[in-house]
């Protein structure tokens, strides 16, 4: 089956897209009975709950040594049941160092057919990805399904359309004919794209897939055989991915060990031991910063990090408060503020800032957000569904600090019942008032539902408080609310030289946590955030060395 030609024009599409930045989606993103079938939601329902309590046996990489899973709904407070296959790192590594040498030698064309079939095939099951992500992370179904589906699928496809194209930048032979007078000189050159070895990429347990796959394809489209070892909390969602993979690559007559999973559990975890294994070339992390700066400081990997970041919103100026402050609420509501991307840093002048309406003040602007908090967490309608459930037991905890910090509490964290699961672990959203002098409580990142409004003296202080917060210690998001010109270009340069992007005065349906494939880069590799960036070129490159050879044409 050729499936290049098959899918050359998606390819097509896809590097088209990379270079227009507009929008693009390959797989689109609502559940819609029209697009998706009138029973793929029910039949991925269905596949998802039957195989709860059972081992988890899609995958193709030879007998394991035990069977073992720690996944945990937090929708229900108990356990999945799912039992994976372990397997010793020497094995893992075994496995993926002879499938190099394989992989290494398919053309980039064969690979990336491979890849998007696989992709074509991952489609088909959105909707049981989607459950899966749900009882794993706690995303609410309309964020599981489009995070780990259209959208972790469209981010894949952006990696293999920028790793194709940079594997074909250069020619692979050319003729050297340089003048020399009387006679020339001539010489054959040759020229290959030579992969780096073996891919390691570390899950993490709130976006499993969508944080996932961009490492993985990135990799494999370059050549690398990768070994992806999820977070033990969320499995399911990535192990359906890899079985996909697996499944092409043997049809295609392959080695699956090109792609393998490399479950764990919390007791006995092989981060490290695979990951400073000599055999392993490339890392892919997404994660607490502490263990990010571990992964970058190994010797002979190339690493590829997105870590803690502290990420902040700057307001001084509006003509629709109301607006602002609804999408606001909804920013540090959404799957409670378990996101990388999620605002938590409020910078607001001391006397307020300006609006159609006039003048508003800091404590009338603080009241107005807690009501917009409490209007959308208390509609039946969105806020369980916006707020999705806790993932870590640890983010509780946390919450509940935030409330005992030195400052004023606007609004104190509680649970609220989710109609579909009664025993859901929920939290809404704290926000505590503190001063812009108080930089130890506001220059690390709280993640979870934490917001936390900083009285700066005004809003130049306030753009030098975010600037220095992202230099310091990373940011991968920031907002801005500002209806002057001026103000808006210096918060364009301030913020560029933390290499931070912003979003200025978003309003309406577009929040600051989401990002678009094929057009926004996620994370930029500027700042202590993360030293990565998907997908830019680096992104794909350093996955790679380019090789010549050379040799004399005969007279």
């Amino acid at each position: 089956m050729d499936f290049f030609q098959r899918h050359q024009s998606i390819l097509d599409n896809a590097i088209q897209a990379v270079h227009q930045r507009t929008f693009f989606a390959q797989y689109p993103e609502h559940p819609s009975p029209k697009i998706y079938g009138e029973t793929a939601d029910q039949e991925g329902r269905e596949k998802f709950q039957q195989g709860l309590d059972k081992k988890f046996k899609e995958l193709n990489q030879g007998d394991p040594v035990d069977w073992k899973g720690d996944e945990e709904s937090p929708y229900l407070q108990k356990p999945l049941g799912i039992q994976y296959p372990i397997y010793n790192v020497n094995d893992l590594i075994e496995k993926g160092s002879k499938a190099f040498h394989s992989w290494r030698k398919v053309s980039p064309e064969d690979r990336a057919g491979i890849l998007i079939e696989s992709l074509e095939r991952v489609k088909e099951r959105f909707f049981e990805i989607a459950y899966a992500t749900m009882h794993t992370t706690g995303q609410g179904f309309m964020m599981a399904f489009q995070a780990s589906g259209p959208h972790a699928s469209d981010r894949a496809l952006e990696a293999i359309a920028s790793g194709y194209e940079e594997l074909k930048r250069f020619p692979q032979n050319a003729l050297w004919d340089k003048p020399m007078g009387k006679y020339n000189i001539q010489i054959q050159k040759e020229w290959r794209a030579v992969p780096k070895g073996l891919s390691l990429v570390i899950g993490c347990s709130t976006f499993p897939t969508w944080n996932s796959v961009p490492g993985i394809y990135a990799s494999l489209i370059t050549g690398n055989p990768v070994i992806m070892k999820p977070h033990p909390g969320a499995v399911l969602p990535i192990a359906l991915v890899v079985s996909e993979i697996q499944k092409v690559l043997q049809e295609t007559g392959n080695d699956p060990n090109i792609c393998q999973l490399a479950v764990d559990t919390f007791d006995q975890m092989i981060t490290k031991d695979l990951a400073e294994h000599e055999q392993v070339k490339l890392i892919d992390y997404t994660g607490n910063s502490d263990f990010g700066n571990y992964l970058e400081a190994l010797s002979g990997k190339t690493v590829f990090t997105e870590k803690t970041g502290v990420n902040s919103v700057i307001l001084d100026s509006t003509d629709d408060l109301d607006k602002v402050l609804g999408n606001l609420a909804f920013s540090v509501s959404l799957y409670s503020g378990q996101m990388c991307t999620a605002p938590q840093n409020f910078f607001i002048p001391q006397d307020g800032i300006k609006t159609s309406d006039g003048q508003v003040g800091f404590d009338e602007l603080a009241q107005k957000f807690v009501d917009s908090i409490n209007g959308l967490v208390d509609n039946p309608k969105a806020g369980p569904f916006v707020l999705g459930a806790i993932q870590n037991k640890k983010t509780c905890d946390r919450i509940a600090q935030a409330s005992q910090l030195k400052g004023k509490v606007w609004l104190e964290s509680r649970t609220i019942e989710n109609p579909m699961f009664k025993g859901a672990r929920t939290a809404t959203p704290v926000v505590v008032e503190v001063d812009a002098s108080q930089k130890d409580l506001f220059s690390s990142e709280l993640f979870g539902p934490i917001a936390l409004l900083i009285k700066t003296e005004n809003t130049n202080q306030s753009i030098q408080l975010a600037k220095e917060m992202a230099i310091k210690h990373g940011a991968i998001s920031c907002g801005a609310y500002t209806t002057d010109g001026k103000l808006k270009e210096k918060i364009v340069d301030e913020m560029s030289l933390a290499a931070t992007p912003v979003s200025f005065n978003l309003v309406g349906n577009i929040y600051l946590n989401q990002n678009a494939g094929f057009s926004d880069f996620h994370v930029t590799g500027g700042n202590p955030a993360g030293n990565a960036s998907f997908t830019n070129p680096e992104y794909v490159i350093k996955r790679f060395t380019w090789v010549g050879f050379r040799e004399p044409v005969p007279a």
